[in-house]
C-alpha cells in the first residue's frame, strides 16, 4: 500500500486543477482512503510537488522489424551506452534505443505506457518478442491494414461483414490493439514502382481507391466498436501541398459519431501539413488543418513534432522513404512484408540551420498551439521526428512564448515567412499539457483505467519537482523543462520504479490487445485468408501469436 501525501494534483479527466490532496494505492489501483490502513502504507511526501498520471505515448515505433533494421543501419547509435546500474541491464543507443533502454528512459521521464504504431500482422511474433523485452511500461501494437490484398478484396466485393471478420481475426491472431492505415493504396502501388497521389486514384491491380479504403475500414471499425478508432497515416506524406490531402481525408469522418471517442485519429500530422508546390516554396498548412480539426468533434490528431538533432525515418510508407532517400542522399532500406504492407528506413537528422527542417519543427508547434487541447496529442512519432526523451522540451515550448521566441532566434529565418509560429501568442496551460500527454491519449486509445488518478484507475503515477501554485510557466521554462525531463518518482502499478532519475526497481508492464472475435463470424473469412498462404513464407498454422506467449497479457474483449 502507498500513501502520497500533500501533492499538488493535476488530473484533467476528473477536472482537478492544481489541488492539494492525498492519493492512496492498494493492489496496483488508486483507492479511497477508507480502503487502506495508513499505518501499513509506505508514505511519499509530495508537498509542493506536481502529481499526475503516468504519461502515455500513443504513437511511437518501439518494437519490430523497422527499429531493428534501423539499429543495423546506424551502428554509430549503438556506441552510446546510456546506463549500467547494479542489477539493471545495459542500455544502448542515442535515439534508436535497445529494448531495455526504451522502458528505462520512459520510466525516468514519468511515462508508463507506449504503443508500437505499425506492425505487419505476419511479423507480430517479432514485435511481441521485443515488446516483452521492454521493461516497466505497458505496451500495445497496431497492426496495419491499408495495403493488404485481403482488405482490397473485401472492399471490391462490397462485403462489410467479411471485412469485419478479417479485422477481428487479424487483431486476435496478431494480439493487436486496433486498425492502423498507412498511405492507403500507396504502398501497394509502390510494389509497381509508383504511389497514389489522391484519394480517388485507383490502386494498381484492384478496383479500390484510398477514399474507399479509409471509409470502409472506418465503417468496419465502428460496427466492431473497437476501443480505438482507425489510426490514419495520410497519403502524400512529406510532399509539398499535402495539407490538402490531409484535410480531404479528415472530412471523411463527417456525419459519423461515437459517444465515447473520436471516429478518426490522424497521426504525426506535422509530416502531412505542407503547403506550396515544391521544396522551393514549401510552407506551413497547419493553420488550415487546425481550422478543420477544431470545427469537428469526432477527429483527433497527434503532432509528430520534429526535434533538432539525430532521428531516423522509419514508416510503413515505403514510397515516401525512397523519395526521402533520393532527396537527401542518405542510406535507405526497403522492406516489403509479404502481401500485407511495405516499409522503409532512412537515417536523418534535423538541423536548425536547414530551412525545411526548421519548417517541420515550427509546424509541429503550430499544430500543438492552434488546435484545441482536447483534440491534439503530443508526440514526436519516435524516432521519425526525434527522441521521445525530448517530450519535456515540447511541453515547455507549448507553455512559453518566451521560450519559443528564444528558439526562433537560433533557427533558419525561413520560418518567419513560411509559418505562423512567430505570431502565435497562445501559451498552453499546465492543465492542457497534462491532458495532451495523459488523459487525452488514454481516451483516444479507449483506455478508461489509464491517464487519470480517479478511484479505480491503474496506479501509474508521476511526481515532479514542480509546484504549479508557485511556478511561472511562461518565464521559468528552463526549470519546467528540467523538471519534466526527470521525475522525482515514477510509480507503475503501485511500485516505485524510478526516483530522481535513478531506476530503483525493474517490473514488467502488461501488453494490451483487443479480442473482437465474438462480434463476428471469424470462420467466414478463413477460406479467403488461407487462399493467400501460397504467397507467404509461413504456414497458416504458424501465423500470429498465442496469448500464452505474452509475458503479461491484458486482453480487452469487445462483445
Amino acid at each position: 500500500m502507498l500513501w502520497i501525501k500533500n501533492g499538488v494534483v493535476v488530473d484533467p479527466k476528473n477536472r482537478i486543477n492544481a489541488e492539494k490532496m492525498d492519493l492512496f494505492v492498494k493492489d496496483g489501483k488508486i483507492v479511497e482512503e477508507s480502503k487502506v490502513k495508513k499505518g501499513d502504507c509506505k508514505v511519499i511526501d509530495a508537498s509542493g510537488k506536481l502529481v499526475v498520471a503516468g504519461g502515455i505515448d500513443m504513437h511511437a515505433h518501439i518494437a519490430g522489424g523497422k527499429i531493428n533494421t534501423g539499429r543495423v543501419m546506424r551502428p554509430e547509435e549503438m556506441r552510446v551506452v546510456r546506463n549500467i546500474a547494479g542489477k539493471f541491464r545495459a542500455t544502448v543507443g542515442r535515439v534508436l534505443l535497445t529494448a531495455p533502454a526504451i522502458g528505462y528512459e520512459y520510466a525516468k521521464m514519468g511515462y508508463t505506457m507506449s504503443f508500437e504504431a505499425a506492425t505487419p500482422p505476419i511479423t507480430s511474433p517479432h514485435t511481441h518478442e521485443e515488446l516483452d523485452a521492454i521493461p516497466i511500461i505497458d505496451k500495445g501494437a497496431l497492426p496495419v491494414f491499408g495495403n493488404w490484398h485481403l482488405v482490397f478484396k473485401c472492399i471490391e466485393e462490397k462485403n462489410l461483414e467479411k471485412l469485419k471478420s478479417l479485422i477481428a481475426w487479424t487483431i486476435e491472431r496478431s494480439k493487436g490493439f486496433g486498425v492502423k492505415i498507412v498511405n492507403p493504396g500507396g504502398v501497394e502501388a509502390w510494389m509497381y514502382g509508383g504511389n497514389v497521389k489522391g484519394l480517388d486514384e485507383q490502386v494498381p491491380g484492384f478496383a479500390v481507391t484510398p477514399r474507399e479504403i479509409i471509409t470502409w475500414l472506418m465503417r468496419a471499425n465502428e460496427e466492431l466498436n473497437l476501443p480505438h478508432s482507425i489510426h490514419l497515416h495520410c497519403n502524400n506524406l512529406g510532399i509539398p501541398g499535402n495539407y490538402q490531402t490531409t484535410i480531404e481525408s479528415i472530412k471523411l469522418a463527417n456525419g459519423l459519431k461515437n459517444e465515447k471517442r473520436q471516429i478518426l485519429h490522424v497521426t504525426h500530422v506535422q509530416f502531412n501539413s505542407y503547403a506550396g508546390n515544391s521544396w522551393r516554396d514549401v510552407a506551413s498548412g497547419a493553420a488550415e488543418i487546425a481550422k478543420i480539426v477544431n470545427s469537428m468533434d469526432n477527429v483527433t490528431i497527434d503532432m509528430g513534432q520534429a526535434i533538432f538533432g539525430h532521428a531516423t525515418a522509419m514508416t510503413g510508407d515505403a514510397p515516401f522513404q525512397f523519395t526521402l532517400h533520393k532527396l537527401i542522399g542518405a542510406r535507405w532500406s526497403n522492406k516489403d512484408t509479404e502481401v500485407e504492407t511495405g516499409a522503409g528506413i532512412v537515417p536523418i537528422g534535423y538541423l536548425p540551420s536547414n530551412p525545411v527542417h526548421t519548417l517541420q519543427w515550427a509546424i509541429g508547434l503550430e499544430l500543438g498551439l492552434l488546435i484545441e487541447s482536447d483534440k491534439v496529442v503530443l508526440t514526436t512519432d519516435y524516432p521519425n521526428g526525434g527522441p521521445f526523451t525530448e517530450y519535456p522540451y515540447v511541453m515547455a515550448m507549448l507553455m512559453s512564448k518566451k521560450m519559443r521566441e528564444g528558439e526562433l532566434k537560433r533557427v533558419h529565418q525561413y520560418v518567419q515567412k513560411a509559418t505562423t509560429l512567430p505570431s502565435i501568442e497562445t501559451e498552453k496551460t499546465l492543465y492542457e499539457v497534462i491532458h495532451m500527454t495523459r488523459s487525452l491519449p488514454a481516451r483516444v486509445m479507449g483506455l478508461d483505467k489509464k491517464g487519470h488518478l480517479g478511484i479505480g484507475a491503474d496506479a501509474d503515477i508521476a511526481i515532479y519537482d514542480l509546484n504549479p501554485l508557485t511556478t511561472d510557466f511562461s518565464n521559468e521554462f528552463d526549470r519546467v523543462y528540467k523538471a519534466f525531463k526527470v521525475s522525482e518518482f515514477t510509480i507503475k502499478d503501485g511500485d516505485v520504479v524510478a526516483k530522481k532519475g535513478e531506476l530503483v526497481k525493474e517490473v514488467f508492464g502488461k501488453t494490451f490487445w483487443v479480442d473482437a472475435s465474438k462480434k463476428v463470424d471469424v470462420e467466414a473469412v478463413i477460406p479467403d485468408v488461407k487462399s493467400y498462404f501460397d504467397f507467404y513464407t509461413v504456414q497458416f498454422s504458424n501465423y500470429g501469436v498465442d496469448e500464452r506467449w505474452l509475458k503479461k497479457s491484458k486482453r480487452i474483449e469487445v462483445i
